[in-house]
C-alpha cells in the first residue's frame, strides 16, 4: 500500500485489491474507527480524494489518491523534558520506545515531569513535530522494554482496538525464584485489587480475567528465566500470577521475590503488531539497557 505525507495530509493511494470502495467503508470496515472519530470528520471536512470532496458513498478506482488531514498542530498534552530516548520504531503515526527501569510511563499529575511520556514530547519537539503523547498501553515503573505511542487520534483508536483484540503481541522475559517442574504452562486466575495495600494486586475471584503462557528458557542455579507472553494487560500481572505459583521474580519484594535486583526482573523484550493504517506487521525487539541481564 502507498502511502505519503504531504503537510499536514495523510494521502493513501487506492491498491487494485480496494476496487469501488468507498471513504465510508475504509473508515468503517476497513480501519473500524469509532463512530464519534468518523463523525467529528465528516463535520470538520477532513477528507478529500485527489483535492476534491466526494460524497462518502462514492466508489473510489485504483490509483485514487485518498487524502485525510490527521497531521494538525496540536499543543504536547506533556511536558517535554530532555533525556536520552532509545526509539526502536517510528512513523509518522507512532513511535515504538524502549523504556528503561525506573521511569513511569506517563505523568500521573498534571505537570509531571521526568516520565518516558515527557522525553518523547521532547523527541517530537526536536523532530519539529507538534502532537500529542499517546500511549497504547504501560509498563509498570521498574519494569523495562517496548512500549508503543500513537502521534494522532486515529492511529490511537485503532491502536486501543488492536490491543482489546489480542492483535499486539507482547513477549516478557522474567527471572524468577526456584524451578518449574514442567517447562512452560498457563495460569489463567483472575487479578483483583489488594483491599488491605494500596499499590498490590492478587488472585480473586472477582478480580479481572487474566491469562499468562510461560516457558522455561534456562535454570541458573535456584533461578529460572522464562519467556511470558499475556493474553490480557491486568495491572501486575506477571507478577501477581508469577508470585501465585510459587515462582516471586528476582527483585520484586512487593510480591515476595528477594531484593537480588534493585527492581523486578522483568523486560518486556519484543513487540509485534499490525501497522493501524496498513497493516504491515510491525516487530521489534528490545535490548535489556541495566545490569539485569535476562538475556540467555
Amino acid at each position: 500500500m502507498k502511502t505519503m505525507r504531504k503537510g499536514s495530509l495523510f494521502q493513501l493511494s487506492i491498491p487494485e485489491n480496494w476496487k469501488n470502495v468507498t471513504i465510508e467503508q475504509i473508515l468503517k470496515l476497513r480501519w473500524q474507527a469509532p463512530k464519534k472519530l468518523i463523525h467529528m470528520m465528516r463535520v470538520n471536512k477532513e477528507i478529500k480524494v485527489n483535492g476534491d470532496y466526494l460524497p462518502w458513498n462514492h466508489p473510489l478506482s485504483p490509483g485514487d489518491l485518498l487524502q485525510i488531514d490527521l497531521f494538525k498542530e496540536t499543543d504536547y498534552d506533556v511536558l517535554p523534558s530532555y533525556g536520552e530516548l532509545h526509539v526502536l520504531y517510528e512513523d509518522d503515526h507512532l513511535i515504538v520506545v524502549n523504556k528503561p527501569a525506573g521511569l513511569d510511563t506517563h505523568p500521573n499529575k498534571p505537570g509531571e515531569e521526568g516520565t518516558l511520556a515527557n522525553l518523547i514530547a521532547f523527541h517530537f519537539q526536536t523532530m519539529g513535530e507538534n502532537c500529542r503523547v499517546m500511549h497504547i498501553h504501560r509498563l509498570d515503573r521498574d519494569t523495562s522494554g517496548a512500549v508503543v505511542f500513537a502521534k494522532h487520534p486515529l492511529s490511537k483508536a485503532i491502536l486501543d482496538r488492536l490491543l482489546i483484540e489480542r492483535k499486539v503481541k507482547r513477549t516478557y522475559l522474567a527471572l524468577v525464584h526456584g524451578k518449574f517442574k514442567q517447562k512452560k504452562g498457563t495460569i489463567s486466575e483472575r487479578i483483583g485489587r489488594d483491599r488491605h495495600h494500596n499499590t498490590r494486586r492478587r488472585v480473586s475471584t472477582s478480580g479481572q480475567e487474566a491469562v499468562t503462557h510461560y516457558r522455561v528458557l534456562e535454570v541458573r542455579e535456584n533461578m529460572t528465566l522464562t519467556e511470558v507472553v499475556l493474553d490480557t494487560g491486568r495491572t501486575h500481572q506477571i507478577r501477581v500470577h508469577m508470585s501465585h505459583i510459587g515462582h516471586p521474580l528476582a527483585g520484586d519484594t512487593l510480591y515476595g521475590g528477594k531484593p537480588v535486583f534493585k527492581r523486578q526482573a522483568l523486560h518486556a523484550a519484543r513487540i509485534s503488531f499490525p501497522h493501524p493504517l496498513t497493516g504491515e506487521m510491525i516487530e521489534r525487539e528490545a535490548e535489556c539497557l541495566d545490569d539485569i541481564v535476562l538475556e540467555s
